[in-house]
């Protein structure tokens, strides 16, 4: 049984001084936080769909997903700072805490946002929006719990990160 507690985010958001789009998820999950960077659980599909957008191979490690990520220009982080969450669950947070994009705004060339999923949008638009003004665009879940989406409908959904 999975416990919930409340969860300061336990790794720093991924960027560069010539990202322009940034993807937000919401909360890192535990095979996240585990392994310290984002996307973590292997059948998040997050990194084949990256991958397959700019025909790269899928990358297997933290440096080549930060390769992958920063050579597009992208850059990755969560709307939430801290939260209580159960385990994994999205359908659990409360007591959120947003994320500050002050950081990445000011030192990048960012001016796109992607939301990875409803609560990450939900979040975004609440929290952070209203200092951005930048608008975001929410995508479908990359997330295993998110079944109804195949990878082939996630890739063709997520091409608008491309042309948008």
């Amino acid at each position: 049984m999975s416990e919930t507690k409340n969860i300061i985010h336990p790794f720093p958001p991924l960027f560069d001084e010539n990202s322009d789009t940034l993807i937000l998820g919401s909360f890192p999950s535990v095979k996240s936080r585990e392994a310290m960077f984002f996307y973590g659980h292997p059948q998040n599909r997050f990194w084949r769909v990256i991958s397959a957008l700019y025909g790269e191979e899928a990358p297997d490690n933290i440096e080549d997903k930060k390769k992958l990520i920063l050579s597009h220009n992208l850059a990755l982080w969560d709307s939430i700072q801290s939260c209580t969450i159960t385990g994994s669950s999205d359908s659990s947070v409360k007591d959120v805490v947003p994320n500050d994009l002050s950081l990445i705004i000011n030192n990048s060339k960012v001016d796109r946002v992607f939301c990875n999923g409803a609560l990450s949008h939900k979040m975004y638009m609440k929290f952070i929006f209203p200092i951005t003004n930048i608008k975001a665009k929410k995508l479908p879940s990359t997330s295993p719990a998110n079944a109804a989406f195949s990878l082939e409908r996630l890739i063709e959904e997520w091409k608008v990160i491309k042309i948008y």
